[in-house]
Parts: C-alpha cells; structure tokens; sequence
C-alpha cells in the first residue's frame, strides 16, 4: 500500500470535508468527567473549530452545548474550565440557565412573535465512559460502537481508578492526520526517539489494528516509565499507559497546516509525597511528545510544495498507518 496522496494533507476543501464528515458526527474526548462533578462546573473547548461547551446543571445532570448565543452568535464562553450560577452572553446580556433555557434577553423590546422558550442554547450529544466525558455535535454511533475494540482492550485496566492532575496544550504547524500518521507506528522511533529506542526492546515491536484501534507494544527495558503499550482510537484520541497512571490526548485540528494536542495526566497515587515523580513522569511524557514535531512540521512542508509523491508503507511497521488512512478515505468517499 501506498501513502496517502499529499494534497489530502493540505488543502483547504478537504479540511472542510474532515470537518463536516468526521468531527461533527463522531464522539469527542474532552477529558476527566472530574472537572464537571459539582453543578454549574464547566468544561469549553473547541472540536475543529467548533465551540462547544460541557456543563454540570442544578439538577446534576450533564449537558453539552454549541459555545453559541443564539442571539447573534457570540462565543459564550472562553476556552478552558472553571464554575458559574447563569451562562451569560458579554455581547448582549442575555442569560441562559445552566440547563441551556433562555432566561432574560433584557432590553430587547416589544415583539409578538418572541418566545423565550424557542431560543435555547443549541444542545449537543454528552456521554461518560469509565471516567471519561465524550461529546458529539451529530452522532452517527452510539459512543460504545465507536469504541469497538477498545472497550475489551482496557476492560482489566483500572482507569477509572486514577485522578486527573494535570492538562497541557501544544500547538505545532503540521496537518492532524501527519501527527496521526507518525504516531500509530514506531518505524521512526530509532531516529526520532533515541532515548525511548534504547528503552524498549524495539525488535518486538508490534502494531496492530483492530475495531477503531490501533494498538503498538513492545517490551519495556530498565527505566522506561511507559508500561509498553501505547492505543490511538478512531479518530483523533490516544491514551497511553504507565505504571501507576496514564495520559490521554485529543488531535484536534485547527486548520489544514495546524494541529493542536490537548494531553491530560491521571495518576492512582495522588499524595504530596509523591508530587515530585508525578511531575517528573508528566515531564518524560511530553518530552517525548515534542521530539515528533520538528520531523511533522518538516514534511507538512514537504506535502504543501509538491516535494513528494507518496511512497510504500511498511508491512511490519505501519499497518496502523495504512488502517488509518483507509478509515480516512472511506470516510471522505474517496474509496
């Protein structure tokens, strides 16, 4: 099999399509459902651009909204967590209860045919998973089908059991799908990573795909804080474990030549005592992390000039990528 023709990784129309025909109907990691335990805990964030916004309500109950005023279409919200009694438009004062009803639109004026009742916030699908809160702007699966594969997989692993401590955000100018690309194969991990090489027995190796899953192993030597196994899941999430916790990302795209990562640590001891190793692992984590983007911002230039034509893909190392970039074609009608 070949690599995915470049122009897919650069172009501004299929950006649209990957918008329209991936991220608005499938479910979304937007992290710990810790962060939205009390009422009125909320949780913004951006799916491809699109603003939404998880909340807990009065009643307990867990909603996710479009991050929209239905007035004039003002972001409700900034970007990032935090607590509140009312969801208030700045724009225009109107204030919308946190079960997304309208509330006030003050100094509005006279008209007949206004309603308050028609204009509640725009309601999008939330759901929890073994601590995990996805949302999905129009659901083409229930969350548990989109998992497929990965419900067995982690079923003996208590990650319902770790706290979230930490969430980190990078940016870096490569398309979402090279950062994809790179990351369900390990056939650059000698060159990219020569630390992480020397901690793994990289022989073993292994990827393999299955139901929206890819998942990679390798025997882990003295000193690697990793447990050996590495998942990324349909489309865009990745969750990676380590002795005593784990991290969990979300790819999201910003725009055709933008990616950002949105990492979250969770940890089963979380004492004081032991904040110095959590910080440390988060550390090793993301450093990492960050050695794969000088190699994708690099190609994204590569792709974006017209320097490549796509080559073979490795039938040991990247299946994943194959898996992958087949689920991707089939999704934009390609295939």
């Amino acid at each position: 099999m070949r690599n995915l023709d470049p122009g897919l990784y650069t172009d501004p129309a299929v950006f649209a399509q990957e918008r329209a025909l991936i991220f608005l109907s499938s479910w979304q990691l937007i992290g710990p459902a810790s962060r939205l335990s009390e009422p009125g805990d909320y949780v913004a964030t951006e799916i491809a651009r699109s603003k939404i916004v998880a909340i807990r309500g009065k009643d307990g109950v867990l909603r996710a909204f479009r991050n929209v005023c239905r007035h004039r279409g003002a972001r409700l919200f900034e970007e990032g967590e935090g607590r509140c009694n009312v969801i208030r438009c700045q724009y225009h004062n109107w204030v919308y209860d946190l079960d997304g009803s309208l509330r006030q639109a003050p100094w509005f004026g006279e008209d007949a045919d206004f309603n308050m009742e028609d204009w509640p916030l725009e309601p999008i699908s939330i759901e929890t998973w073994r601590g995990l809160v996805f949302v999905a702007i129009d659901p083409a699966l229930p969350l548990e089908k989109q998992l497929g594969a990965t419900v067995p997989e982690l079923a003996d692993e208590p990650i319902e059991e770790f706290r979230a401590v930490a969430e980190r955000r990078m940016e870096f100018d490569a398309n979402w799908k090279i950062y994809t690309d790179n990351f369900v194969e390990g056939y650059h991990i000698p060159g990219i990573h020569p630390g992480f090489f020397q901690a793994i027995e990289f022989e073993h190796f292994e990827t393999t795909a299955h139901d929206n899953l890819v998942r990679m192993t390798a025997p882990p030597r003295e000193g690697l804080f990793y447990k050996g196994k590495w998942l990324w899941m349909w489309p865009n999430w990745t969750l990676s474990l380590f002795d005593g916790g784990m991290n969990t990302s979300r790819i999201n795209p910003v725009s055709e030549g933008r990616t950002e990562l949105i990492y979250h640590f969770y940890f089963a001891d979380t004492s004081d005592e032991k904040r110095a190793h959590r910080e440390d692992t988060i550390a090793r984590n993301l450093a990492v992390v960050e050695e794969d983007f000088g190699i994708c911002i690099e190609t994204h230039k590569n792709y974006a000039t017209g320097g490549y034509r796509p080559g073979p893909l490795s039938p040991r190392h990247e299946q994943g990528v194959a898996w992958f970039q087949d689920k991707l074609a089939r999704a934009l009608g390609i295939l």
